[in-house]
């Protein structure tokens, strides 16, 4: 277990926005909603609390502004896929909450052979991936 990401807290603009958007990705991937603060929520991964992700509410000038990814910090966030149907799943789940697609389902041959994946940002413009097949030659 040496090295695995033990969970992950990001930064939002609106928690009850937020959880909602949340809510629907994170529950179609396994998660649950193990917590709410009057700062934000976390969700455990299929019932584990060591595999969590969290948002928080901004504070002070960050509160205004939308994620640039370009910026010092998170680019993206990517979650692996059990199949190509599971990508497409994803993706019309998405369009029935109206969530901002960057870029449909489709291959991605330069980031490997197999690679099938959607792009999709969160309500304050965080770029997420769910992804399915190989990376690399």
């Amino acid at each position: 277990m040496r090295g695995l990401v033990h969970h992950i807290d990001l930064t939002v603009t609106d928690k009850s926005r937020s959880r909602v958007f949340y809510g629907a990705v994170l529950g179609f991937l396994g998660y649950r909603r193990s917590a709410d603060y009057d700062h934000g929520s976390d969700w455990d991964h299929a019932g584990e609390p060591f595999h969590s992700i969290g948002i928080i509410e901004a504070r002070g000038d960050g509160a205004n502004r939308t994620h640039d990814r370009y910026s010092p910090g998170l680019h993206h966030l990517a979650w692996t896929a059990d199949s190509r149907d599971d990508v497409d799943a994803l993706h019309d789940l998405l369009r029935s909450i109206g969530a901002e697609i960057l870029d449909p389902p489709a291959d991605y041959p330069r980031y490997g052979p197999t690679y099938y994946a959607v792009f999709f940002a969160d309500p304050d413009g965080l770029k997420l991936e769910f992804v399915f097949g190989a990376t690399g030659p």
